[in-house]
C-alpha cells in the first residue's frame, strides 16, 4: 500500500488528510504542536467569504468560490458550527463608490451569486447600528461565518476515523529521497517514509519547501490582532461588516461569531518572528478606532479578550498549490485569506491529484459523517434531562459562563484526536471562553484532564508547553462537587 505524509495540522492539512482518507492509502499527519488547529486556524476571523475580493483567474478566486459552495453540506456531514449570514462592504464617501463598484464587478467576474450594490439607507435597514456616514454598500448574501477551530477538529476526527494517523510533537527537520521514497525526519529523532509528501506548514511552508526544492519560496508572517466582545453585545451586528479592502488585506471587520460574540479586527502587519503572537497597544488601538468607523456604538468595556494570529502571505500574491519540481512533493503554501473558505475545495483537489498520481482506489467503507460533542448550553430542557439520564456527568456544570459540563469535557478528551491540555478542551467545548476567561473553571478543567490522561495535576499544560502550576495549594474550601 502507498504512503502519504501531510505536514501541518491546520485546516488545510486536516482537510487534505480527510479527503485522502477516502482512498486505500496509509496516511500520517505530522504536526509540530501537540494538537491540530494550533496556528493560523485557531486565530482568524472565521469568515466564509463570498468571493468578490480575489482577483479573477487566480487560485484564490477559484478555490474561494468552490469552497464557499461546499459549506452547507459539509457542516451537516461533519457537524460544525456554520451560518450563512451575509456580508456588507461599507462605503463612507462618494470617492469610495468607484472602488465598491470594482468589487462588485470583480465578484461577478468570479461567478459570485447574490451580489447587490445598495445605498446607505438600505444598508442601515439591514444593519441599524452601522455608521450614519455610510453612503453605500456591497451586499454579499452568500458570505457566512464558521467556527474555524471546530471545523478543523471535525476534519481531523473524521480523518482519524478513516485511518489517518496523527503524530504530534513532530517538527520536521529534514526531508530527503532514500531508496525511491521520501524520508521525513523530525527534530525528536524519529523519521517516516512516504511516496508522497504534502507541505501544509502554514507560515513555515517555505522552510519545508526549501529543504527539498531548488525553487525557493518566501512566506511572510502577516500578523492580525483582534478584539472579542461579550455575548451581551450579540445584537450589535447580524452580518459581517467590512470596510473597503487594501493591498494588505480585507481591512478591519465587525462580525458576529457562530457562538454569539462580536469579533473585530484584524490588523495587517508583516513581522519577522513567525512565532510572534503577542498583542500590542498600537495594534489594538487601531482595531478599536477603525471599528468605530463601521459601528460607532462599539464600547471596549465589553471586550473579554484580545488575541493575534499570523497569516501565511506569499510574495507571489496567490495560493501555491500542486506538485513541485520534485516528483511526489506537493506544496500547499501561501494559504492566507480566503484560505479558510477555500479549504474544503483545496482538500478535494489535492486528494484527487495524489490519487491520480498513485493510482489509488476509493474505499468501500469510508465514513463520511461525524457527530460533534453535544453542547449542553444549546439544548432544550427535555434533551438535557435525557442526556443526564444517559450520562450523569452532563449534569455537572464546570464552566458557568458558557454552560459547559463535565460530560462534554470528558468527551473532548476521549474522542479521536482528543484534547490534551486546557486550550484543547477550550477549543472543543468553549470551557473558558466566556466573560471570566477561565477565571472560575480552569482548576476543575485541569483536574478532569489529569484524571482522564492519568497524569499529575501539575503536569497539565495550557497549550502544549509550559506548566500552569508548580505544586498545588491546600484546599481553600471553594471546590466543585466531585
Amino acid at each position: 500500500m502507498k504512503d502519504v505524509i501531510v505536514i501541518g495540522g491546520g485546516i488545510i492539512g486536516c482537510a487534505i488528510a480527510r479527503e485522502i482518507s477516502r482512498y486505500n492509502v496509509k496516511i500520517k499527519l505530522l504536526e509540530k504542536c501537540n494538537d491540530v488547529s494550533c496556528g493560523t486556524t485557531k486565530a482568524n476571523s472565521g469568515i466564509v467569504h463570498a468571493g468578490f475580493d480575489a482577483k479573477p483567474n487566480t487560485l484564490k478566486a477559484k478555490f474561494n468560490l468552490l469552497g464557499n459552495a461546499m459549506f452547507d453540506e459539509l457542516a451537516k456531514q461533519l457537524d460544525f458550527p456554520f451560518k450563512r449570514n451575509g456580508a456588507l462592504v461599507l462605503c463612507f464617501n462618494k470617492d469610495e463608490a468607484k472602488g465598491l463598484k470594482e468589487l462588485y464587478d470583480r465578484g461577478v467576474a468570479n461567478g459570485v451569486d447574490g451580489l447587490e450594490l445598495i445605498d446607505g439607507d438600505k444598508a442601515r435597514q439591514l444593519e441599524p447600528n452601522i455608521s450614519d456616514k455610510t453612503v453605500g454598500a456591497l451586499y454579499a448574501k452568500t458570505s457566512g461565518i464558521v467556527s474555524p477551530y471546530e471545523m478543523c477538529i471535525a476534519y481531523a476526527e473524521n480523518a482519524a476515523v478513516n485511518g489517518c494517523e496523527f503524530l504530534f510533537g513532530k517538527k520536521v527537520s529534514a526531508i530527503a529521497k532514500e531508496d525511491g521514497k521520501w524520508k521525513v525526519s523530525a527534530k525528536d529523532g524519529s523519521y517516516y517514509f512516504a511516496d508522497v509528501v504534502v507541505n501544509c506548514a502554514g507560515v513555515h511552508a517555505d522552510d519545508i519547501n526549501n529543504m527539498v526544492c531548488e525553487e525557493k519560496l518566501k512566506i511572510v508572517a502577516r500578523k492580525g490582532e483582534y478584539m472579542l466582545y461579550d455575548k451581551s453585545y450579540a445584537n450589535l451586528a447580524s452580518k459581517t461588516i467590512f470596510q473597503m479592502p487594501s493591498k494588505m488585506g480585507k481591512g478591519i471587520l465587525v462580525a458576529p461569531t457562530t457562538h454569539g460574540n462580536i469579533i473585530t479586527g484584524p490588523t495587517a502587519n508583516d513581522v519577522d518572528d513567525k512565532e510572534s503572537l503577542y498583542t500590542t497597544y498600537e495594534g489594538l488601538k487601531e482595531v478599536y478606532s477603525r471599528s468605530l468607523f463601521s459601528v460607532p456604538s462599539l464600547n471596549k468595556r465589553f471586550v473579554i479578550t484580545q488575541f493575534s494570529g499570523l497569516r501565511a502571505h506569499s510574495e507571489k500574491g496567490d495560493f501555491i498549490i500542486g506538485e513541485s519540481s520534485q516528483k511526489g512533493f506537493y506544496n500547499v503554501a501561501g494559504i492566507e485569506s480566503p484560505g479558510l473558505t477555500s479549504a474544503p475545495a483545496i482538500g478535494v483537489y489535492v486528494a484527487e491529484e495524489i490519487a491520480n498520481m498513485l493510482s489509488l482506489d476509493k474505499k468501500n467503507d469510508f465514513v463520511a459523517t461525524r457527530k460533534g460533542i453535544p453542547h449542553f448550553a444549546t439544548m432544550s430542557d427535555e434533551d438535557r434531562a435525557q442526556l443526564i439520564k444517559t450520562n450523569p456527568l452532563y449534569g455537572k456544570v464546570v464552566c458557568k459562563c458558557e454552560v459547559v459540563t463535565e460530560g462534554e469535557i470528558v468527551d473532548a478528551i476521549r474522542r479521536p484526536v482528543g484534547a490534551k491540555d486546557v486550550d484543547g478542551v477550550k477549543l472543543r467545548t468553549r470551557a473558558g471562553m466566556g466573560k471570566c476567561q477561565s477565571g472560575f473553571c480552569m482548576e476543575k478543567v485541569m483536574e478532569i484532564l489529569a484524571r482522564e490522561r492519568k497524569i499529575s495535576f501539575d503536569e497539565v499544560e495550557k497549550c502544549g508547553g509550559g506548566k500552569i502550576v508548580i505544586g498545588k495549594a491546600k484546599d481553600s474550601g471553594c471546590r466543585y462537587d466531585k
